[in-house]
Protein backbone atom coordinates (compact mmCIF):
# COMPACT_ATOMS: atom_id res chain seq x y z
CA UNK A 1 0.00 0.00 0.00
CA UNK A 2 1.02 3.67 -0.48
CA UNK A 3 2.52 6.00 -3.67
CA UNK A 4 4.70 2.99 -4.50
CA UNK A 5 1.83 0.42 -4.79
CA UNK A 6 -0.12 3.10 -6.97
CA UNK A 7 2.94 4.10 -9.19
CA UNK A 8 3.28 0.08 -9.87
CA UNK A 9 -0.44 -0.93 -10.34
CA UNK A 10 -0.88 2.58 -13.02
CA UNK A 11 1.91 1.18 -14.80
CA UNK A 12 0.58 -1.84 -15.36
CA UNK A 13 -2.79 -0.56 -17.01
CA UNK A 14 -1.38 2.63 -19.02
CA UNK A 15 1.89 0.56 -19.69
CA UNK A 16 5.10 2.06 -21.46
CA UNK A 17 4.25 5.59 -19.80
CA UNK A 18 5.70 5.74 -16.69
CA UNK A 19 6.89 9.17 -16.51
CA UNK A 20 3.44 10.55 -17.52
CA UNK A 21 1.79 8.40 -15.03
CA UNK A 22 4.14 9.71 -12.09
CA UNK A 23 3.14 13.19 -13.71
CA UNK A 24 -0.03 12.61 -13.61
CA UNK A 25 0.21 11.65 -9.67
CA UNK A 26 2.14 14.51 -8.67
CA UNK A 27 -0.78 16.90 -10.08
CA UNK A 28 -2.90 14.98 -7.62
CA UNK A 29 -0.70 15.38 -4.80
CA UNK A 30 0.21 19.09 -5.31
CA UNK A 31 -4.10 19.63 -5.39
CA UNK A 32 -3.78 20.51 -8.86
CA UNK A 33 -5.89 19.80 -12.18
CA UNK A 34 -4.62 17.90 -15.58
CA UNK A 35 -5.32 18.56 -18.81
CA UNK A 36 -4.76 15.79 -21.12
CA UNK A 37 -4.07 16.64 -25.00
CA UNK A 38 -4.20 13.65 -27.34
CA UNK A 39 -5.25 11.76 -30.62
CA UNK A 40 -8.01 9.77 -29.60
CA UNK A 41 -7.33 6.22 -28.41
CA UNK A 42 -3.83 7.10 -26.68
CA UNK A 43 -5.34 5.93 -22.97
CA UNK A 44 -6.59 9.24 -21.73
CA UNK A 45 -9.90 7.92 -19.85
CA UNK A 46 -7.89 4.89 -18.72
CA UNK A 47 -5.35 6.98 -17.06
CA UNK A 48 -7.90 9.26 -15.21
CA UNK A 49 -10.41 6.22 -14.10
CA UNK A 50 -7.77 4.23 -13.46
CA UNK A 51 -6.21 7.06 -10.81
CA UNK A 52 -9.36 7.12 -8.85
CA UNK A 53 -9.80 3.93 -8.70
CA UNK A 54 -6.08 3.29 -7.09
CA UNK A 55 -6.72 6.22 -4.54
CA UNK A 56 -10.65 4.92 -3.76
CA UNK A 57 -11.92 8.04 -4.89
CA UNK A 58 -15.76 8.70 -6.32
CA UNK A 59 -15.13 8.65 -10.60
CA UNK A 60 -17.48 10.40 -13.18
CA UNK A 61 -17.16 11.29 -16.47
CA UNK A 62 -18.66 13.93 -18.60
CA UNK A 63 -18.84 14.93 -22.55
CA UNK A 64 -18.34 18.07 -23.13
CA UNK A 65 -20.76 18.25 -26.14
CA UNK A 66 -21.61 21.58 -27.91
CA UNK A 67 -25.38 21.39 -25.94
CA UNK A 68 -24.04 21.06 -22.77
CA UNK A 69 -25.17 23.48 -20.78
CA UNK A 70 -23.39 24.58 -17.10
CA UNK A 71 -26.71 23.53 -15.16
CA UNK A 72 -26.38 19.53 -16.93
CA UNK A 73 -22.70 20.00 -15.08
CA UNK A 74 -23.16 21.40 -12.16
CA UNK A 75 -26.88 20.76 -11.33
CA UNK A 76 -30.23 22.17 -10.41
CA UNK A 77 -32.94 23.05 -7.99
CA UNK A 78 -35.87 21.41 -7.98
CA UNK A 79 -38.84 21.11 -6.34
CA UNK A 80 -39.99 18.72 -3.78
CA UNK A 81 -43.68 18.07 -3.97
CA UNK A 82 -44.14 16.58 -0.51
CA UNK A 83 -42.13 19.38 1.31
CA UNK A 84 -42.89 22.35 -1.36
CA UNK A 85 -39.83 23.62 -1.29
CA UNK A 86 -36.91 23.60 -3.56
CA UNK A 87 -33.81 21.20 -3.45
CA UNK A 88 -30.33 20.97 -4.61
CA UNK A 89 -29.91 17.85 -7.32
CA UNK A 90 -25.99 17.69 -7.65
CA UNK A 91 -24.51 17.21 -11.02
CA UNK A 92 -21.52 15.28 -12.80
CA UNK A 93 -19.51 17.96 -11.05
CA UNK A 94 -19.75 16.83 -7.72
CA UNK A 95 -17.25 13.71 -8.15
CA UNK A 96 -13.74 13.23 -6.14
CA UNK A 97 -12.18 12.62 -9.94
CA UNK A 98 -14.07 14.31 -12.71
CA UNK A 99 -12.96 13.62 -16.12
CA UNK A 100 -14.26 16.87 -18.51
CA UNK A 101 -14.15 14.50 -21.79
CA UNK A 102 -13.49 17.10 -24.45
CA UNK A 103 -13.17 20.11 -22.79
CA UNK A 104 -13.05 21.99 -26.04
CA UNK A 105 -16.08 21.31 -27.59
CA UNK A 106 -18.03 22.81 -25.20
CA UNK A 107 -19.29 26.46 -25.37
CA UNK A 108 -17.02 28.81 -23.74
CA UNK A 109 -20.08 29.35 -21.22
CA UNK A 110 -20.00 25.76 -20.08
CA UNK A 111 -16.07 26.05 -20.13
CA UNK A 112 -16.18 28.91 -17.55
CA UNK A 113 -18.86 27.02 -15.48
CA UNK A 114 -15.68 24.79 -14.35
CA UNK A 115 -13.90 27.89 -13.19
CA UNK A 116 -15.24 28.25 -9.67
CA UNK A 117 -15.18 24.76 -8.96
CA UNK A 118 -11.61 24.47 -10.01
CA UNK A 119 -10.41 27.77 -8.18
CA UNK A 120 -12.06 27.08 -4.90
CA UNK A 121 -13.70 24.04 -4.66
CA UNK A 122 -17.33 25.64 -4.36
CA UNK A 123 -20.62 26.32 -6.80
CA UNK A 124 -22.98 28.38 -6.57
CA UNK A 125 -26.47 28.03 -7.94
CA UNK A 126 -29.44 30.46 -7.03
CA UNK A 127 -27.33 32.51 -5.09
CA UNK A 128 -26.26 29.62 -2.15
CA UNK A 129 -23.20 27.83 -2.27
CA UNK A 130 -21.99 24.38 -2.48
CA UNK A 131 -18.69 22.73 -1.30
CA UNK A 132 -17.18 20.28 -3.95
CA UNK A 133 -15.86 16.74 -2.14
CA UNK A 134 -12.66 16.62 -1.10
CA UNK A 135 -10.23 15.77 -2.30
CA UNK A 136 -11.90 17.21 -5.82
CA UNK A 137 -9.27 16.76 -8.96
CA UNK A 138 -10.27 17.71 -12.48
CA UNK A 139 -9.03 15.67 -15.31
CA UNK A 140 -9.56 17.05 -18.65
CA UNK A 141 -9.01 16.48 -22.15
CA UNK A 142 -8.50 18.05 -25.43
CA UNK A 143 -9.12 17.68 -28.92
CA UNK A 144 -6.69 19.44 -31.33
CA UNK A 145 -7.33 22.94 -32.21
CA UNK A 146 -7.38 22.26 -35.77
CA UNK A 147 -10.35 19.61 -35.18
CA UNK A 148 -13.81 20.84 -36.14
CA UNK A 149 -15.92 21.91 -33.38
CA UNK A 150 -13.57 23.13 -31.29
CA UNK A 151 -13.91 26.38 -28.94
CA UNK A 152 -10.06 27.19 -27.53
CA UNK A 153 -9.96 27.51 -23.87
CA UNK A 154 -9.41 31.35 -22.94
CA UNK A 155 -5.74 31.59 -21.21
CA UNK A 156 -7.79 32.06 -17.45
CA UNK A 157 -8.96 28.61 -18.02
CA UNK A 158 -5.77 27.59 -18.96
CA UNK A 159 -4.21 28.89 -15.96
CA UNK A 160 -6.51 27.00 -13.79
CA UNK A 161 -4.53 23.77 -15.03
CA UNK A 162 -1.53 22.76 -12.80
CA UNK A 163 -0.14 20.83 -15.86
CA UNK A 164 -1.05 19.63 -19.40
CA UNK A 165 0.69 16.02 -20.72
CA UNK A 166 0.05 14.31 -23.95
CA UNK A 167 0.71 10.10 -23.57
CA UNK A 168 1.72 9.97 -27.25
CA UNK A 169 2.10 6.47 -28.71
CA UNK A 170 3.56 3.62 -26.65
CA UNK A 171 6.84 2.33 -27.34
CA UNK A 172 6.89 -0.94 -29.12
CA UNK A 173 7.57 -3.33 -26.62
CA UNK A 174 4.77 -1.78 -24.56
CA UNK A 175 2.93 -1.90 -27.46
CA UNK A 176 3.21 -5.40 -27.78
CA UNK A 177 1.99 -6.20 -24.17
CA UNK A 178 -1.16 -4.14 -24.63
CA UNK A 179 -2.16 -6.65 -27.77
CA UNK A 180 -0.71 -9.74 -26.11
CA UNK A 181 -3.39 -8.59 -23.31
CA UNK A 182 -0.62 -8.22 -20.72
CA UNK A 183 -1.76 -4.37 -19.36
CA UNK A 184 -4.44 -5.06 -16.18
CA UNK A 185 -8.00 -3.92 -16.70
CA UNK A 186 -9.59 -1.16 -15.19
CA UNK A 187 -11.81 -4.27 -13.39
CA UNK A 188 -8.84 -5.56 -11.89
CA UNK A 189 -7.29 -2.55 -10.22
CA UNK A 190 -7.77 -2.80 -6.19
CA UNK A 191 -7.47 0.45 -4.07
CA UNK A 192 -4.13 1.19 -2.94
CA UNK A 193 -5.30 4.33 -0.24
CA UNK A 194 -8.03 5.75 0.54
CA UNK A 195 -9.70 9.40 0.26
CA UNK A 196 -7.90 10.14 3.41
CA UNK A 197 -4.62 9.10 3.17
CA UNK A 198 -4.54 10.99 -0.45
CA UNK A 199 -5.36 14.11 1.78
CA UNK A 200 -2.51 13.16 3.96
CA UNK A 201 -0.48 12.58 1.53
CA UNK A 202 -1.27 15.75 0.25
CA UNK A 203 -0.43 17.52 3.39
CA UNK A 204 2.95 15.87 3.52
CA UNK A 205 3.59 16.67 -0.07
CA UNK A 206 2.84 21.05 0.55
CA UNK A 207 5.05 20.51 3.65
CA UNK A 208 8.22 19.42 1.85
CA UNK A 209 11.04 21.88 2.43
CA UNK A 210 12.40 24.44 0.19
CA UNK A 211 15.37 26.13 0.52
CA UNK A 212 15.95 29.93 -0.09
CA UNK A 213 18.57 28.98 -2.90
CA UNK A 214 16.25 26.92 -4.59
CA UNK A 215 13.44 29.52 -4.47
CA UNK A 216 16.09 32.11 -6.25
CA UNK A 217 16.01 29.18 -8.97
CA UNK A 218 12.27 29.34 -9.89
CA UNK A 219 12.18 33.17 -9.38
CA UNK A 220 15.61 32.98 -12.16
CA UNK A 221 13.07 30.56 -13.85
CA UNK A 222 9.81 33.21 -14.03
CA UNK A 223 12.23 36.04 -14.77
CA UNK A 224 13.63 34.45 -18.15
CA UNK A 225 10.14 34.47 -19.18
CA UNK A 226 9.42 37.87 -18.39
CA UNK A 227 12.28 39.50 -20.82
CA UNK A 228 11.16 41.95 -23.51
CA UNK A 229 12.86 39.09 -26.18
CA UNK A 230 11.64 36.27 -24.32
CA UNK A 231 9.37 33.84 -26.74
CA UNK A 232 6.14 33.30 -25.30
CA UNK A 233 3.68 34.40 -22.79
CA UNK A 234 5.64 35.42 -19.29
CA UNK A 235 5.03 33.39 -16.29
CA UNK A 236 2.89 34.55 -13.50
CA UNK A 237 3.14 34.68 -9.76
CA UNK A 238 0.34 31.80 -9.95
CA UNK A 239 2.41 29.95 -12.08
CA UNK A 240 5.26 29.61 -9.73
CA UNK A 241 3.56 29.15 -6.86
CA UNK A 242 2.34 26.41 -8.86
CA UNK A 243 5.93 25.07 -10.20
CA UNK A 244 6.66 24.84 -6.51
CA UNK A 245 3.91 22.85 -5.27
CA UNK A 246 4.40 20.28 -8.61
CA UNK A 247 7.71 20.37 -7.49
CA UNK A 248 7.03 19.38 -3.93
CA UNK A 249 5.08 16.71 -5.09
CA UNK A 250 7.60 14.76 -7.30
CA UNK A 251 10.01 15.32 -4.82
CA UNK A 252 7.96 13.10 -2.53
CA UNK A 253 7.36 10.50 -5.03
CA UNK A 254 11.28 10.34 -5.53
CA UNK A 255 11.61 9.49 -1.60
CA UNK A 256 13.89 12.93 -0.95
CA UNK A 257 13.67 15.25 2.06
CA UNK A 258 13.52 18.40 0.15
CA UNK A 259 13.24 19.97 -3.11
CA UNK A 260 16.13 19.93 -5.31
CA UNK A 261 16.62 21.72 -8.79
CA UNK A 262 15.81 18.07 -10.66
CA UNK A 263 12.55 17.95 -9.47
CA UNK A 264 11.72 21.62 -10.72
CA UNK A 265 13.45 20.76 -13.88
CA UNK A 266 11.38 17.16 -14.13
CA UNK A 267 7.95 18.74 -13.98
CA UNK A 268 8.66 22.51 -15.48
CA UNK A 269 7.75 21.40 -18.77
CA UNK A 270 4.30 19.79 -17.86
CA UNK A 271 3.64 23.00 -15.43
CA UNK A 272 4.44 26.06 -17.41
CA UNK A 273 4.21 24.73 -21.85
CA UNK A 274 0.55 25.81 -21.74
CA UNK A 275 0.85 28.96 -20.28
CA UNK A 276 4.06 29.81 -22.15
CA UNK A 277 2.26 29.39 -25.52
CA UNK A 278 -1.16 30.18 -24.41
CA UNK A 279 -2.58 26.32 -25.23
CA UNK A 280 -1.34 26.74 -29.20
CA UNK A 281 1.61 25.37 -29.04
CA UNK A 282 2.98 21.42 -29.42
CA UNK A 283 2.46 19.45 -26.45
CA UNK A 284 4.91 17.21 -27.00
CA UNK A 285 8.23 19.51 -28.02
CA UNK A 286 8.07 21.67 -24.95
CA UNK A 287 10.17 24.38 -26.99
CA UNK A 288 9.96 26.97 -24.62
CA UNK A 289 10.60 25.33 -21.82
CA UNK A 290 13.62 23.38 -22.92
CA UNK A 291 15.11 26.71 -24.03
CA UNK A 292 14.16 28.05 -20.24
CA UNK A 293 16.15 24.71 -19.03
CA UNK A 294 18.73 25.19 -20.75
CA UNK A 295 19.62 29.22 -20.44
CA UNK A 296 19.10 29.56 -16.74
CA UNK A 297 21.88 27.85 -14.66
CA UNK A 298 20.46 25.66 -11.67
CA UNK A 299 21.90 26.19 -7.97
CA UNK A 300 24.80 24.21 -7.08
Amino acid sequence: MGLPAVLRQLSQVVVGKEQQVSLAVACLLARGHLLLEDLPGTGKTTLAEALARSHGLAFRRQSFTSDLLPGDLIGVNVLDPPSGSFRFRPGPLFAQVLLADEINRASPRTQSALLEAMASGVVSVDGVSHALPSPFFVMATQNGLDQSGTAPLPESQLDRFLMRLSLGFPHREAEARLLAGEALSLGDLLPQLNPAMLLALQQRSAAQPVSPALIGYVLDLLAWTRRPDTPGAPLSPRAGLGLLAASRAWSLLQGDEWVQPEHVQAVLPAVVEHRLDAGHGAVAGHGISRQLLEEVDAIR
